[in-house]
């Protein structure tokens, strides 16, 4: 069964969490994933947490900083098992700090695999998400996702679609690569060209330039679980909300 998700991250600018989940309910979601500003602590998940049940939501995955993974590792796998996380995911790595070669985006998958070990080892799912500097061509048709993937060969991909088209590159081709390693897809769309400005060139799901229906079919042949609707900055997220979980609920029912 595929969980269709919303990402937190999308509603971050329209006040407390607890309004979001709230209007993410009525809107028909049973489930969200987390982003590293709203679980800090143990204090912050146990809040989070009982939101989520007020509301009748779950947070089956979420966004994990990779320096507080590596700083704070037995306070992450806490939060995972209070919040009952089933996957975590390393997001983003900072341009400044960013590999350049094949080599060095090897070892850099290696160090975000160790990193995710202790929450491995509690039985999560762990991976990283992409957006679109790994599209990089590092040579030899290899990107440095890729080279994340085979740097650690243990984490799964969280693949954000319309940041590998973004990047350049075919997302059924990447869902088809590695069909056994999707471990949940980001679902979000590509404005058509000029419009959408105030919202950095997004759109709602479906009202973009994205075709959903041949990656759906891909999608829908990989190992994924979870299929994550974005937005990474809408002016309303309300209307976000409601039209994409309509035409995901479409999508995976046609």
């Amino acid at each position: 069964m595929t969980a269709i998700s919303y990402q937190l991250y999308s509603s971050r600018n329209f006040g407390p969490i607890s309004k979001t989940l709230e209007l993410l309910a009525s809107n028909g979601y049973k489930h969200v994933e987390g982003y590293g500003a709203l679980f800090t602590d143990s204090q912050a998940a146990a809040a989070l947490k009982a939101d989520l049940e007020k509301n009748g939501l779950t947070m089956p995955t979420a966004h994990m900083g990779l320096a507080n993974l590596e700083d704070s590792s037995s306070e992450c796998v806490a939060m995972a098992k209070l919040l009952d996380l089933k996957a975590a995911f390393v997001p983003h790595i900072e341009a400044d700090l960013r590999p350049t070669d094949l080599a060095g985006w090897q070892a850099f998958g290696k160090r975000v695999q160790a990193a995710l070990a202790p929450l491995k080892d509690a039985g999560l799912i762990v991976g990283w998400h992409n957006h679109d500097f790994e599209m990089q061509d590092l040579g030899g048709g290899t990107t440095a996702l890729d080279a994340i993937l085979e740097g650690g060969p243990d984490l799964q991909a969280e693949l954000d679609l319309a940041w590998v088209i973004k990047g350049g590159k075919d997302p059924i081709a990447f869902l088809e690569k590695y069909s056994s390693r999707i471990a949940a897809v980001h679902i979000k769309d590509i404005a058509p060209q000029g419009e959408c400005a105030d919202e950095d060139g997004w759109a709602d799901v479906g009202q973009g330039t994205v075709e959903w229906a041949p990656i759906r079919d891909a999608i829908n042949k990989t190992s994924n679980q979870y299929v994550v609707a974005e937005h990474d900055n809408p002016n309303d997220d309300k209307r976000f909300a409601s039209r994409s979980i309509a035409t995901i609920n479409t999508l995976w029912k046609a």
